[in-house]
Protein backbone atom coordinates (compact mmCIF):
# COMPACT_ATOMS: atom_id res chain seq x y z
CA UNK A 1 0.00 0.00 0.00
CA UNK A 2 0.84 3.78 -0.52
CA UNK A 3 1.46 6.37 2.08
CA UNK A 4 -2.05 9.04 2.67
CA UNK A 5 -0.97 12.04 0.94
CA UNK A 6 -3.37 14.15 3.55
CA UNK A 7 -0.94 12.57 6.39
CA UNK A 8 2.26 14.34 4.23
CA UNK A 9 0.69 17.30 3.89
CA UNK A 10 -1.09 17.93 6.86
CA UNK A 11 2.46 17.37 8.56
CA UNK A 12 3.96 19.73 6.24
CA UNK A 13 1.36 22.46 7.34
CA UNK A 14 2.65 22.00 10.90
CA UNK A 15 5.74 24.24 11.87
CA UNK A 16 6.84 22.36 15.13
CA UNK A 17 10.00 20.33 15.48
CA UNK A 18 10.58 17.26 17.18
CA UNK A 19 13.59 17.05 20.19
CA UNK A 20 15.15 20.38 19.69
CA UNK A 21 17.37 20.11 22.28
CA UNK A 22 19.01 16.64 21.19
CA UNK A 23 18.95 12.89 22.52
CA UNK A 24 18.85 14.01 26.72
CA UNK A 25 21.17 14.10 28.99
CA UNK A 26 23.06 10.53 29.10
CA UNK A 27 22.74 9.76 32.57
CA UNK A 28 18.98 9.78 31.81
CA UNK A 29 19.51 7.24 29.28
CA UNK A 30 21.44 5.25 31.19
CA UNK A 31 18.97 5.26 34.77
CA UNK A 32 15.94 4.69 31.90
CA UNK A 33 17.86 1.59 29.88
CA UNK A 34 18.00 0.38 33.57
CA UNK A 35 14.61 0.73 34.41
CA UNK A 36 13.53 -0.93 31.48
CA UNK A 37 14.88 -3.77 31.98
CA UNK A 38 12.34 -4.19 35.14
CA UNK A 39 9.56 -3.04 33.88
CA UNK A 40 10.15 -5.16 30.40
CA UNK A 41 9.50 -8.01 32.76
CA UNK A 42 6.07 -8.74 34.52
CA UNK A 43 6.59 -10.52 37.55
CA UNK A 44 9.51 -7.89 38.30
CA UNK A 45 7.55 -4.87 37.52
CA UNK A 46 4.42 -5.57 39.48
CA UNK A 47 6.67 -4.95 42.76
CA UNK A 48 7.23 -1.42 42.11
CA UNK A 49 3.43 0.33 42.38
CA UNK A 50 1.55 -1.69 45.85
CA UNK A 51 -1.96 -2.21 45.31
CA UNK A 52 -2.81 0.48 48.23
CA UNK A 53 -0.60 3.28 46.30
CA UNK A 54 -2.52 6.63 47.14
CA UNK A 55 -4.76 8.45 44.65
CA UNK A 56 -6.94 11.53 45.59
CA UNK A 57 -10.09 12.89 44.02
CA UNK A 58 -10.10 16.66 44.26
CA UNK A 59 -13.00 17.92 41.96
CA UNK A 60 -16.09 16.42 41.23
CA UNK A 61 -18.69 18.10 38.54
CA UNK A 62 -21.85 17.13 37.71
CA UNK A 63 -23.22 16.89 34.48
CA UNK A 64 -26.38 16.09 32.95
CA UNK A 65 -25.48 12.86 31.72
CA UNK A 66 -22.57 11.85 33.61
CA UNK A 67 -19.89 12.86 36.33
CA UNK A 68 -16.75 14.74 36.09
CA UNK A 69 -13.84 13.33 38.83
CA UNK A 70 -10.80 15.12 38.80
CA UNK A 71 -8.33 13.58 40.34
CA UNK A 72 -4.16 13.10 40.82
CA UNK A 73 -1.22 11.03 42.51
CA UNK A 74 2.17 11.42 42.78
CA UNK A 75 3.88 9.46 39.82
CA UNK A 76 5.66 6.21 41.10
CA UNK A 77 8.27 7.14 38.39
CA UNK A 78 9.40 9.91 41.22
CA UNK A 79 9.87 7.67 44.19
CA UNK A 80 11.61 5.17 41.69
CA UNK A 81 14.28 7.34 39.37
CA UNK A 82 14.38 10.36 41.58
CA UNK A 83 14.10 13.63 40.03
CA UNK A 84 14.06 12.41 35.71
CA UNK A 85 10.45 13.64 35.61
CA UNK A 86 10.37 17.66 35.63
CA UNK A 87 8.82 18.92 38.69
CA UNK A 88 5.30 19.85 36.63
CA UNK A 89 4.89 15.97 35.66
CA UNK A 90 5.11 14.75 39.37
CA UNK A 91 1.54 15.38 39.87
CA UNK A 92 -0.07 13.40 37.58
CA UNK A 93 -3.21 14.15 36.91
CA UNK A 94 -6.45 12.66 35.49
CA UNK A 95 -10.31 12.99 34.94
CA UNK A 96 -12.93 10.38 35.69
CA UNK A 97 -15.99 10.12 33.33
CA UNK A 98 -18.79 7.84 35.28
CA UNK A 99 -22.62 7.44 33.82
CA UNK A 100 -25.00 8.32 36.19
CA UNK A 101 -26.78 5.49 35.27
CA UNK A 102 -24.74 2.00 34.52
CA UNK A 103 -26.01 -0.39 31.95
CA UNK A 104 -24.43 -3.49 32.76
CA UNK A 105 -21.64 -3.70 35.71
CA UNK A 106 -19.25 -1.25 35.81
CA UNK A 107 -16.91 -1.01 32.74
CA UNK A 108 -14.33 1.56 32.81
CA UNK A 109 -11.55 1.91 29.75
CA UNK A 110 -8.35 4.22 30.67
CA UNK A 111 -7.86 6.42 27.57
CA UNK A 112 -3.78 7.57 27.26
CA UNK A 113 -3.56 10.85 25.10
CA UNK A 114 -2.10 10.33 21.73
CA UNK A 115 0.96 13.18 20.41
CA UNK A 116 -0.20 16.85 21.05
CA UNK A 117 -3.46 16.05 22.86
CA UNK A 118 -2.99 18.09 25.55
CA UNK A 119 -5.78 18.39 28.47
CA UNK A 120 -8.92 15.92 28.45
CA UNK A 121 -11.43 17.72 26.08
CA UNK A 122 -10.37 15.99 22.73
CA UNK A 123 -10.86 12.60 24.38
CA UNK A 124 -13.65 13.58 26.68
CA UNK A 125 -15.78 14.96 23.29
CA UNK A 126 -14.55 12.38 20.72
CA UNK A 127 -14.24 9.35 23.05
CA UNK A 128 -15.34 9.43 26.61
CA UNK A 129 -19.31 11.10 26.25
CA UNK A 130 -19.76 8.71 23.57
CA UNK A 131 -19.13 5.92 25.14
CA UNK A 132 -21.16 6.72 27.96
CA UNK A 133 -24.28 6.98 25.61
CA UNK A 134 -23.75 3.98 23.18
CA UNK A 135 -22.24 1.42 26.17
CA UNK A 136 -22.99 3.33 29.68
CA UNK A 137 -19.08 2.79 29.84
CA UNK A 138 -17.17 4.85 31.97
CA UNK A 139 -13.69 6.68 30.87
CA UNK A 140 -10.67 7.47 32.84
CA UNK A 141 -8.30 10.26 31.00
CA UNK A 142 -4.97 9.99 32.37
CA UNK A 143 -2.55 13.47 31.34
CA UNK A 144 0.85 12.69 29.81
CA UNK A 145 3.58 13.81 31.66
CA UNK A 146 5.45 16.76 29.85
CA UNK A 147 2.16 17.92 28.70
CA UNK A 148 1.35 19.11 32.03
CA UNK A 149 4.55 21.67 31.32
CA UNK A 150 1.93 23.64 28.66
CA UNK A 151 -0.33 26.68 28.96
CA UNK A 152 -2.29 25.30 32.86
CA UNK A 153 -1.09 28.41 34.15
CA UNK A 154 -2.60 30.57 31.45
CA UNK A 155 -5.33 32.99 32.82
CA UNK A 156 -5.79 34.37 28.79
CA UNK A 157 -7.99 31.81 27.13
CA UNK A 158 -7.87 33.72 24.11
CA UNK A 159 -3.85 32.70 24.26
CA UNK A 160 -4.95 29.07 24.08
CA UNK A 161 -5.30 27.87 21.00
CA UNK A 162 -2.23 30.00 19.44
CA UNK A 163 0.44 28.18 22.52
CA UNK A 164 -1.79 24.84 21.80
CA UNK A 165 -0.49 24.84 17.60
CA UNK A 166 2.93 26.63 18.43
CA UNK A 167 3.95 24.13 21.23
CA UNK A 168 1.94 20.97 20.07
CA UNK A 169 4.55 18.80 21.59
CA UNK A 170 7.04 19.62 24.87
CA UNK A 171 8.89 16.34 24.32
CA UNK A 172 12.50 18.59 23.52
CA UNK A 173 14.95 15.52 24.01
CA UNK A 174 14.53 11.96 22.79
CA UNK A 175 15.16 10.93 26.33
CA UNK A 176 11.75 12.56 27.28
CA UNK A 177 9.65 10.21 25.61
CA UNK A 178 11.51 7.03 27.42
CA UNK A 179 10.51 8.75 30.39
CA UNK A 180 7.23 9.47 29.38
CA UNK A 181 6.60 5.72 28.52
CA UNK A 182 8.03 4.70 32.07
CA UNK A 183 5.55 7.15 34.02
CA UNK A 184 2.75 6.47 31.94
CA UNK A 185 3.42 2.67 32.55
CA UNK A 186 3.90 2.80 36.36
CA UNK A 187 0.69 5.24 36.60
CA UNK A 188 -1.67 3.12 34.80
CA UNK A 189 -0.66 0.64 37.02
CA UNK A 190 -1.91 3.19 39.80
CA UNK A 191 -5.13 3.58 38.21
CA UNK A 192 -5.92 -0.22 37.42
CA UNK A 193 -5.12 -1.02 41.20
CA UNK A 194 -7.27 1.96 42.15
CA UNK A 195 -10.07 1.20 40.60
CA UNK A 196 -10.29 -2.33 41.27
CA UNK A 197 -10.32 -1.29 44.87
CA UNK A 198 -13.47 1.17 43.81
CA UNK A 199 -15.13 -2.44 42.91
CA UNK A 200 -14.89 -1.01 39.02
CA UNK A 201 -14.98 -3.88 36.31
CA UNK A 202 -14.15 -4.86 33.75
CA UNK A 203 -11.40 -2.69 33.12
CA UNK A 204 -9.30 -1.72 29.78
CA UNK A 205 -7.18 0.32 28.01
CA UNK A 206 -7.11 2.19 24.27
CA UNK A 207 -5.55 5.27 22.85
CA UNK A 208 -4.66 6.88 19.88
CA UNK A 209 -1.36 6.88 17.88
CA UNK A 210 1.10 7.06 20.81
CA UNK A 211 -1.48 6.70 23.41
CA UNK A 212 -2.21 3.39 22.15
CA UNK A 213 1.46 2.24 21.90
CA UNK A 214 1.36 3.24 25.79
CA UNK A 215 -1.39 1.55 26.13
CA UNK A 216 0.32 -1.82 25.41
CA UNK A 217 3.23 -1.02 27.32
CA UNK A 218 1.00 -0.77 29.83
CA UNK A 219 -0.79 -3.61 29.59
CA UNK A 220 2.17 -5.85 29.21
CA UNK A 221 2.79 -5.37 33.16
CA UNK A 222 -0.82 -5.91 34.49
CA UNK A 223 -0.86 -9.45 36.08
CA UNK A 224 -4.21 -9.88 34.66
CA UNK A 225 -6.08 -10.40 31.41
CA UNK A 226 -7.48 -7.21 29.97
CA UNK A 227 -9.27 -5.66 27.24
CA UNK A 228 -7.07 -3.58 25.09
CA UNK A 229 -7.71 -1.05 22.13
CA UNK A 230 -4.44 0.55 20.67
CA UNK A 231 -5.85 2.82 17.43
CA UNK A 232 -3.11 3.38 14.73
CA UNK A 233 0.35 2.15 16.43
CA UNK A 234 2.13 -0.45 16.09
CA UNK A 235 5.48 -2.64 17.54
CA UNK A 236 8.07 -0.08 17.73
CA UNK A 237 8.49 3.83 17.80
CA UNK A 238 12.17 3.41 15.72
CA UNK A 239 10.05 3.47 12.31
CA UNK A 240 7.95 6.34 12.86
CA UNK A 241 10.54 8.96 13.86
CA UNK A 242 13.32 7.27 11.18
CA UNK A 243 10.97 6.58 8.18
CA UNK A 244 7.33 8.22 8.90
CA UNK A 245 6.73 11.60 8.15
CA UNK A 246 7.21 12.44 11.63
CA UNK A 247 11.13 12.23 10.78
CA UNK A 248 10.81 15.06 9.00
CA UNK A 249 10.40 17.03 12.04
CA UNK A 250 13.07 15.84 14.02
CA UNK A 251 15.92 17.98 14.49
CA UNK A 252 18.24 15.69 12.89
CA UNK A 253 21.14 18.57 12.74
CA UNK A 254 21.33 19.28 16.96
CA UNK A 255 21.28 15.33 16.89
CA UNK A 256 24.10 14.28 14.70
CA UNK A 257 25.87 17.05 15.97
CA UNK A 258 25.72 16.16 19.73
CA UNK A 259 26.44 12.26 18.78
CA UNK A 260 29.48 13.25 16.75
CA UNK A 261 30.86 15.24 19.61
CA UNK A 262 30.18 13.35 22.90
CA UNK A 263 31.45 10.02 22.76
CA UNK A 264 29.17 8.50 25.14
CA UNK A 265 26.53 7.55 22.76
CA UNK A 266 28.91 5.45 21.02
CA UNK A 267 31.02 4.24 23.85
CA UNK A 268 29.08 3.55 26.42
CA UNK A 269 25.48 3.71 25.82
CA UNK A 270 25.28 1.69 22.81
CA UNK A 271 26.31 -0.79 24.64
CA UNK A 272 23.35 -0.59 26.82
CA UNK A 273 20.85 -1.72 24.18
CA UNK A 274 19.67 -5.33 24.72
CA UNK A 275 17.26 -5.43 22.13
CA UNK A 276 17.33 -3.66 18.54
CA UNK A 277 15.55 -7.13 17.15
CA UNK A 278 14.84 -8.63 13.96
CA UNK A 279 13.35 -5.15 13.01
CA UNK A 280 16.78 -3.68 12.88
CA UNK A 281 18.37 -6.51 11.28
CA UNK A 282 15.94 -5.82 8.56
CA UNK A 283 16.53 -2.56 7.90
CA UNK A 284 20.09 -3.40 8.13
CA UNK A 285 19.68 -5.40 5.20
CA UNK A 286 17.82 -2.84 3.37
CA UNK A 287 20.73 -0.35 4.39
CA UNK A 288 23.52 -2.83 3.06
CA UNK A 289 21.45 -3.32 -0.15
CA UNK A 290 20.93 0.08 -1.33
CA UNK A 291 24.48 0.42 -0.28
CA UNK A 292 25.96 -1.83 -2.28
CA UNK A 293 23.90 -0.45 -5.24
CA UNK A 294 25.27 2.88 -4.71
CA UNK A 295 28.91 1.87 -4.38
CA UNK A 296 28.44 -0.38 -7.33
CA UNK A 297 30.82 -0.30 -10.40
CA UNK A 298 33.46 1.93 -8.06
CA UNK A 299 36.87 0.29 -7.47
CA UNK A 300 36.50 -0.72 -3.60
CA UNK A 301 40.08 -1.71 -3.27
CA UNK A 302 40.50 -1.69 0.64
CA UNK A 303 44.04 0.25 -0.02
CA UNK A 304 41.62 2.96 -2.11
CA UNK A 305 38.95 2.92 0.52
CA UNK A 306 41.47 3.55 3.28
CA UNK A 307 39.85 0.19 5.17
CA UNK A 308 43.26 0.15 7.83
CA UNK A 309 43.16 3.88 8.59
CA UNK A 310 42.52 4.91 12.27
CA UNK A 311 38.96 6.75 11.16
CA UNK A 312 37.91 4.06 9.51
CA UNK A 313 38.44 1.52 12.18
CA UNK A 314 36.91 4.08 14.82
CA UNK A 315 33.46 4.17 12.37
CA UNK A 316 33.62 0.20 11.75
CA UNK A 317 33.25 -0.14 15.65
CA UNK A 318 30.63 2.76 15.96
CA UNK A 319 28.34 0.41 13.20
CA UNK A 320 29.64 -3.02 14.20
CA UNK A 321 28.45 -2.11 17.91
CA UNK A 322 25.12 -1.32 16.70
CA UNK A 323 24.50 -4.11 14.43
CA UNK A 324 26.20 -6.57 16.02
CA UNK A 325 23.20 -5.74 19.14
CA UNK A 326 20.76 -5.76 15.50
CA UNK A 327 22.23 -10.00 15.48
CA UNK A 328 20.28 -10.11 18.56
CA UNK A 329 16.94 -11.57 19.17
CA UNK A 330 14.93 -10.76 22.41
CA UNK A 331 15.65 -14.75 23.23
CA UNK A 332 19.35 -13.91 22.34
CA UNK A 333 19.84 -15.84 19.39
CA UNK A 334 22.46 -14.74 17.39
CA UNK A 335 21.98 -13.96 13.33
CA UNK A 336 24.80 -14.37 10.70
CA UNK A 337 27.38 -12.29 11.82
CA UNK A 338 29.39 -12.05 8.34
CA UNK A 339 26.39 -9.81 7.66
CA UNK A 340 27.44 -7.87 10.56
CA UNK A 341 30.93 -7.25 9.40
CA UNK A 342 29.42 -6.81 5.88
CA UNK A 343 27.47 -4.04 7.12
CA UNK A 344 30.15 -2.29 8.82
CA UNK A 345 32.53 -2.78 5.90
CA UNK A 346 30.26 -0.68 3.68
CA UNK A 347 29.72 1.98 6.32
CA UNK A 348 33.35 2.49 6.32
CA UNK A 349 33.46 2.42 2.89
CA UNK A 350 30.86 4.88 2.58
CA UNK A 351 32.20 7.03 4.96
CA UNK A 352 35.58 7.25 3.57
CA UNK A 353 34.63 7.52 -0.33
CA UNK A 354 32.85 10.95 0.81
CA UNK A 355 35.76 11.68 3.09
CA UNK A 356 36.37 15.99 2.59
CA UNK A 357 33.00 16.20 0.96
CA UNK A 358 29.63 17.31 1.30
CA UNK A 359 28.38 14.00 1.68
CA UNK A 360 30.38 13.12 4.74
CA UNK A 361 27.37 14.72 6.67
CA UNK A 362 25.18 11.97 5.22
CA UNK A 363 27.04 9.42 6.75
CA UNK A 364 26.97 11.07 9.91
CA UNK A 365 23.39 11.24 9.31
CA UNK A 366 23.33 7.34 8.83
CA UNK A 367 24.54 6.88 11.88
CA UNK A 368 22.39 8.71 13.87
CA UNK A 369 19.67 7.10 12.47
CA UNK A 370 20.74 3.36 13.34
CA UNK A 371 21.56 5.42 16.78
CA UNK A 372 17.81 6.43 16.91
CA UNK A 373 16.88 3.03 16.10
CA UNK A 374 18.68 1.24 18.00
CA UNK A 375 17.25 3.87 21.34
CA UNK A 376 13.74 3.85 20.25
CA UNK A 377 13.74 0.23 20.28
CA UNK A 378 15.19 -1.04 23.17
CA UNK A 379 12.93 1.29 24.73
CA UNK A 380 9.36 1.31 22.87
CA UNK A 381 9.86 -1.93 21.17
CA UNK A 382 6.54 -4.29 22.43
CA UNK A 383 8.86 -7.58 22.22
CA UNK A 384 10.91 -6.10 25.02
CA UNK A 385 8.61 -6.28 27.01
CA UNK A 386 6.11 -9.09 28.50
CA UNK A 387 3.56 -11.31 26.30
CA UNK A 388 -0.18 -9.87 27.53
CA UNK A 389 -1.57 -12.85 29.42
CA UNK A 390 -4.71 -12.99 26.93
CA UNK A 391 -3.59 -11.96 23.41
CA UNK A 392 -7.59 -12.56 22.24
CA UNK A 393 -8.89 -9.48 24.40
CA UNK A 394 -6.68 -7.24 22.25
CA UNK A 395 -8.00 -5.83 19.24
CA UNK A 396 -5.70 -3.16 16.78
CA UNK A 397 -7.10 -0.68 14.25
CA UNK A 398 -4.42 0.00 11.51
CA UNK A 399 -4.71 2.28 8.35
CA UNK A 400 -3.59 0.70 5.42
CA UNK A 401 -2.09 4.12 4.16
CA UNK A 402 -0.64 5.35 7.60
CA UNK A 403 2.45 7.70 6.52
CA UNK A 404 2.71 8.18 10.67
CA UNK A 405 3.25 4.83 11.20
CA UNK A 406 5.24 2.68 8.78
CA UNK A 407 4.85 -0.92 8.81
CA UNK A 408 7.37 -2.00 6.09
CA UNK A 409 10.48 -3.82 7.88
CA UNK A 410 9.26 -4.01 11.66
CA UNK A 411 7.98 -7.24 12.60
CA UNK A 412 3.79 -7.76 12.91
CA UNK A 413 1.77 -7.18 15.52
CA UNK A 414 0.59 -10.69 15.32
CA UNK A 415 3.80 -12.59 14.96
CA UNK A 416 4.81 -11.13 18.84
CA UNK A 417 1.12 -11.31 20.35
CA UNK A 418 -0.39 -14.64 18.56
CA UNK A 419 -3.70 -14.57 19.16
CA UNK A 420 -4.56 -10.57 18.79
CA UNK A 421 -6.82 -9.29 16.30
CA UNK A 422 -5.79 -6.63 13.84
CA UNK A 423 -8.53 -4.18 11.65
CA UNK A 424 -7.57 -2.81 8.93
CA UNK A 425 -8.99 0.85 7.93
CA UNK A 426 -8.94 2.23 4.57
CA UNK A 427 -7.56 5.67 4.12
CA UNK A 428 -4.35 7.05 6.45
CA UNK A 429 -3.07 8.31 10.08
CA UNK A 430 -5.15 11.80 9.87
CA UNK A 431 -8.23 10.56 7.82
CA UNK A 432 -8.82 7.78 10.50
CA UNK A 433 -8.30 10.29 13.71
CA UNK A 434 -10.60 12.61 12.05
CA UNK A 435 -13.66 10.33 10.83
CA UNK A 436 -12.99 6.92 12.58
CA UNK A 437 -13.89 7.33 15.89
CA UNK A 438 -16.55 5.14 15.75
CA UNK A 439 -14.61 2.06 14.60
CA UNK A 440 -12.52 2.96 17.49
CA UNK A 441 -15.13 2.68 19.99
CA UNK A 442 -16.89 -0.67 18.59
CA UNK A 443 -13.79 -2.06 18.86
CA UNK A 444 -13.62 -1.40 22.35
CA UNK A 445 -16.81 -2.48 23.02
CA UNK A 446 -15.79 -6.00 20.69
CA UNK A 447 -13.43 -6.11 22.70
CA UNK A 448 -15.05 -6.12 26.44
CA UNK A 449 -17.28 -8.33 25.15
CA UNK A 450 -14.95 -11.09 24.52
CA UNK A 451 -13.61 -10.33 28.12
CA UNK A 452 -17.21 -10.68 29.52
CA UNK A 453 -17.57 -14.23 27.36
CA UNK A 454 -14.55 -15.86 28.96
CA UNK A 455 -14.07 -13.97 32.43
CA UNK A 456 -17.65 -13.41 33.43
CA UNK A 457 -17.68 -16.16 36.07
CA UNK A 458 -14.19 -15.92 37.23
Amino acid sequence: MGVSRLDVLYRKLLLTKLFIQGWGKPDDLKRIFELRKIVGNREKCKELVPKDYPVFIDKVEDQSDCKIHNGYFISPLEHIVPGILPSESIKARFQFIVPKKWKNHKPVCIHLAGTGDHFFWKRRTLMARPMIKEAGMASLLLENPYYILLIREIVKQVLIYYLHCKFRSSLRNVSDLFVMGAALILESAVLLHWLEREDYWPLGMTGISMGGHMASLAVTNWPKPIPLIPCLSWTTASNVFTTGVLSKAVNWRELEKQYAMHSVYEQEIIRLLEYCGVDSFKMGQEFLKSSLDTLSGLDLSTDILGLHSPEGDRMGMRTSALHSRAGEGANGQDHDHGLDQMLSSVNMQHTNINKGSGRQRQSLHTESLDFMKGVMDECTHIANFSVPLDPSLIILIQAKEDAYIPRTGVRSLQEIWPGCEVRYLNGGHVSAYLFKQGLFRQAIYDAYDRYLEKYSNT
